[in-house]
């Protein structure tokens, strides 16, 4: 008996005719629990490389100039993102073909490897120019891993979740990604309170990375114990056989319709998210010279009113759909966008948190939607494979960029509004790709059989 054989005998097939399945609410719950668990390892190394940007430039890109450390600093951030495509073109075809459950593990263990190495990588003080290089190696491996996470991730959760609940359980990788933040956050508060500049210049920077080693461990093993879906068991059935390879001009040239509105919503999202979650702790420290330690401490905040809010946002698009939702995200960045960076730049704490707490507010509308709304996209036999493309080629040109563009826009303007006008523009762009998805909540995914979760009503 074949594994994905085994793997589907855990779920309970309806009688025909209907022929859904019937899916064990405790793998189910397991099953988002590895997602998440994993996603928030990834993310708690991006948090941290992002809270201690100033830090990293110090050590790295010695220079009597503070943007163009900061500059340097994420121009080696952005990198990791142009790699992204190669790793989802690699990755994700994978994925469609051996499983998604063992694609998933290869990339945690190599994500954990690329950030533990960062925290053992000499500072340019004591190998020169090495120490760059180096880094950009390092950052390489994890932007490849990447590559096939986030698309895998959410193909896991969408793949085994109840239609009715896709909204609500897909929304929890969100979550995890915002826990991942939050513990890098909090760290990189923790030591900027507690050790002296030239102790976090010294070796301090370094904890955070480490830690990595033993959080992929733990991520690995969750994600070994995993079967996979129903979704990808079922098309291995059908084939009777190994799987056949997809070309992947199959999953470019014949999903590019799909692929147009998956770029168009992963802009809006990622564009929104990085501003928010990466580049304003440094927007709030180098720009506007605010207090490092209270501009972190804003940033925690609004994360974990995020957290907070995001599984009742995701239940809520189970109920009214996922482009309502998707588009009151875009409208409340287009039209408050202004208002909330004139706010953040008044400075005063209660200002500063009300401008942060208005855009975290905003971008729920997009965590808590489009890890259930973008697998929909695509039919089950591409979906990881068309997914991990038309997702990392839209993050690698847009999402992963926004700091290093946002920052070198207003070094050449100076006008500080540049954060505002930058996300209005992603708005509009989501906007228009709202408009010509289809909604899909409650619905099958495509390809695959209508998913109902043991003793809930059809």
């Amino acid at each position: 008996m074949s594994a994905a054989t085994v793997a589907a005998s855990r779920f309970t097939p309806a009688p025909k005719p209907s022929d859904a399945t019937v899916t064990d609410p405790a793998l189910v719950k397991r099953a988002v629990q590895a997602a998440a668990l994993g996603n928030a390892m990834e993310w708690f190394d991006f948090g941290v490389y992002s809270y201690i940007a100033v830090t990293l430039g110090k050590v790295f890109f010695p220079s009597g100039n503070s943007t163009a450390q900061l500059l340097s600093t994420f121009g080696a951030f952005a990198a990791a993102f142009l790699v992204r495509p190669l790793g989802g073109m690699v990755f994700g075809p994978l994925g469609d073909r051996v499983g998604r459950q063992k694609v998933l593990a290869v990339t945690m263990i190599m994500m954990a490897i690329g950030t533990f190495s960062i925290g053992l990588i000499p500072s340019y003080a004591a190998i020169g120019v090495g120490a760059p290089v180096l880094l950009l190696v390092a950052r390489l491996v994890q932007g490849f891993s990447t590559g096939g996470e986030y698309a895998g991730a959410s193909t896991f959760i969408a793949e085994y979740a109840p239609d009715k609940r896709r909204g609500f359980l897909g929304s929890w990788l969100e979550f995890g990604t915002l826990a991942g933040y939050i513990g890098g956050a909090g760290l990189v508060t923790l030591m900027t309170a507690l050790l002296s500049s030239e102790d976090l210049v010294s070796w301090g920077w370094r904890i955070p990375f480490l830690i990595a080693g033993p959080m992929g461990v733990i991520g690995l093993y969750l994600r070994l114990r995993l079967e996979e879906t129903p979704a990808f068991a079922a098309e291995v059935e059908k084939a009777e056989a190994a799987r056949p390879k997809v070309p992947l001009r199959e999953m470019i040239a014949g999903q590019w319709k799909a692929l147009l509105l998956c770029m168009g919503l992963v802009l809006v999202f990622n564009v929104t998210d990085y501003m928010l979650l990466s580049y304003m702790p440094s927007y709030l420290t180098s720009e506007l010279k605010y207090d490092e330690t209270h501009g972190l401490l804003v940033v925690l905040a609004v994360m974990a009113l995020m957290m907070i809010v995001q599984p009742f946002v995701g239940a809520l698009t189970d109920r009214v759909g996922r482009r309502p939702v998707i588009a009151a995200g875009c409208a409340g960045f287009l039209f408050l966008s202004v208002p909330a960076i004139l706010l953040i730049r008044q400075g005063s704490l209660l200002a500063v948190a009300l401008g942060m707490g208005a855009l975290g507010l905003l971008l729920v509308c997009f965590t808590a939607a489009m890890p259930s709304a973008l697998p929909a996209l695509f039919p089950t036999r591409v979906r990881y494979g068309s997914l991990s493309i038309g997702f990392n080629v839209s993050v690698s040109l847009f999402g992963g960029t926004t700091p290093l563009v946002v920052t070198a826009l207003i070094g050449a303007t100076g006008n500080m509004m540049m954060p505002a006008y930058y996300m209005m523009a992603a708005a509009v762009i989501g906007g228009a790709a709202v408009w010509f998805m289809t909604e899909s909540a409650g619905r099958p995914l495509p390809g695959s059989a209508p998913s109902l979760e043991r003793g809930a009503k059809r």
